[in-house]
């Protein structure tokens, strides 16, 4: 005989849902979530978030409190999509990892902070390409301006950036067409700065100056413009000198572009850098080699990076004015942002030859 099996338990109540709907895209609570438990319109928890003074205080707290516990993060496309409006700024720069777009930015950061914008970064690495791909990606999201470095891009960039219309104030370099009205730039004559450094040393005495170049970016080769006039002007171009290399600059690459000088023979008295850490990798392995510097051989470089003056000996350089170029590039983004006058849409900030040691 079978005995009857025992009444199951009664299963569990569903827990009830919390008052939160995500978008099915993406699994984000949305504004309507947080206006849904806050019991208000999705236009009251936008202004109680942005803290305008029509919201009632105490209603302003209780919205805040329901998006901290729904844990609602604003989207700043959707918000820019649907005011026109947005607070990032755009930033492109080639590298992080190098101190002169760190200063750079720094100094861009605290003027738009103080006027309420944020920085967007990208990275480019130097390549057309990826930069293109930088502005397919944020330009969408509605930046309110752009700080782009040099003039330097590709079709497509240029397309994207016709096409969008955003403000733009371009970085380091100086646009050739001074009355080129629509483009905005801050920076200085990278040209006149690799002639100035040739002339130095040709005012030194020195006679064979070589040239190393790496990353091959515009401003290098600007550079290498300014250095190939000097010495066509004295009469003392020789093609023969310059090493250019594509590899990214180091230390490292400083000490190999030295030993390659060193191979060229013909009396080499003197190398022009394009930046100082090669030059100050090249110090380093003269000091290893025995070389006096600049008995033997002279080394300068350019930017004027930390250490360089505590290279042994110091470095001879050009300073580059990149914070002063970071603060007036995001004064002058805000004067377009505000559609206040620009007095000069080409800012040159300058340059100077600093004179250590080295040379």
């Amino acid at each position: 005989m079978r005995l009857p099996l025992p009444p199951s338990p009664p299963l569990p109540a569903p827990a009830a849902e919390p008052n939160c709907r995500r978008s099915r895209a993406s699994g984000r609570v949305t504004l309507q979530d947080v206006a849904d438990a806050a019991g208000v319109s999705p236009m009251t928890v936008s202004r109680a978030l942005r803290g305008e003074r029509r919201v009632a205080a105490a209603l302003a707290d209780k919205v805040r409190e329901v998006a901290l516990r729904l844990g609602y993060v604003p989207d700043p496309a959707a918000r820019a999509l649907a005011s026109q409006k947005s607070n990032q700024v755009l930033v492109i720069v080639p590298l992080l990892s190098n101190t002169l777009f760190v200063d750079l930015i720094e100094a861009a950061h605290k003027v738009l902070f103080a006027a309420g914008y944020h920085l967007l970064i990208g990275v480019s690495h130097y390549s057309a390409a990826e930069e293109e791909q930088l502005l397919r990606a944020y330009l969408p999201m509605r930046p309110a301006g752009l700080m782009l470095t040099g003039y330097e891009r590709s079709a497509g960039s240029a397309q994207l950036l016709a096409a969008s219309g955003t403000a733009c104030v371009h970085l380091m370099e100086l646009h050739p067409d001074s009355a080129a009205a629509r483009l905005h730039s801050v920076g200085f004559s990278q040209l006149d700065a690799g002639a100035a450094m040739t002339e130095h040393l040709l005012a030194q005495g020195y006679r064979r100056i070589a040239f190393c170049g790496a990353q091959l970016d515009a401003r290098v080769m600007q550079r290498l413009q300014g250095y190939r006039q000097a010495l066509q002007q004295a009469g003392l171009a020789d093609p023969g000198l310059e090493i250019l290399s594509p590899e990214r600059s180091s230390l490292a690459l400083g000490a190999q572009l030295l030993d390659q000088v060193l191979q060229l023979g013909g009396g080499v008295d003197a190398v022009f850098f394009c930046n100082d850490d090669l030059a100050q990798g090249a110090l380093l392995a003269a000091n290893r080699l025995g070389l006096a510097v600049p008995t033997q051989i002279a080394i300068a470089g350019f930017n004027d990076l930390p250490g360089s003056a505590q290279m042994v000996p110091p470095l001879t350089t050009i300073h580059t004015p990149r914070s002063a170029i970071g603060a007036e590039a995001a004064t002058m983004l805000l004067q377009l942002l505000q559609d206040q006058p620009v007095a000069q849409n080409r800012l040159d900030l300058g340059y100077h030859l600093v004179r250590r040691a080295s040379t």
